[in-house]
């Protein structure tokens, strides 16, 4: 008897799954994604949370470059007040890349305009709300490791 055929994983943020974990203690719900989630065809995962941040936690944006230029060291993730959280974003991007690999997954949709998921474009770093093309030191690492993303931009809630 052949083999069922096997569905590539896709990793999703888990904000869009409806877990509250964003910087603002809020989830940006996508009711695709939600569903899928439910019925469990997708992996939610928070890179911040995973990487030793809380939630809520202060804002934070990209200074000096997008996720790759964070994860070469050319550029670094900092709070509205200045602390550098380059770290964690780091060490929780990298876990989800690993995790993705692990589970098979070849595809990802993350929130836009985050420091950790933005594909494609994201905050310039000097929090006045303006949007530069880039990535996010997640989407970063996950694209490093050769898996398609695409950004969504879930519900306010």
């Amino acid at each position: 008897m052949p083999e069922p055929v096997r569905r590539a994983l896709t990793i999703v943020s888990a904000c869009l799954a409806g877990t509250p974990c964003r910087y603002d203690g809020r989830a940006k719900p996508d009711a695709e994604i939600v569903a899928a989630a439910r019925r469990g065809e997708v992996v939610p995962l928070c890179a911040e949370v995973a990487g030793g941040l809380s939630t809520p936690r202060p804002p934070a944006e990209i200074r000096g470059g997008d996720g790759a230029d964070v994860l070469a060291g050319r550029a670094r993730v900092v709070t509205d007040a200045g602390d550098d959280v380059t770290a964690a974003f780091v060490a929780g991007a990298r876990e989800v890349a690993d995790r993705a690999v692990g589970l098979g997954a070849s595809h990802a949709v993350l929130q836009e305009r985050s420091p950790s998921c933005g594909c494609g474009r994201i905050y310039d770093g000097g929090f006045t709300g303006t949007l530069v093309p880039g990535d996010g030191v997640t989407a970063a690492a996950l694209r490093e490791r050769g898996i398609t993303i695409e950004a969504r931009r879930g519900a306010s809630g």
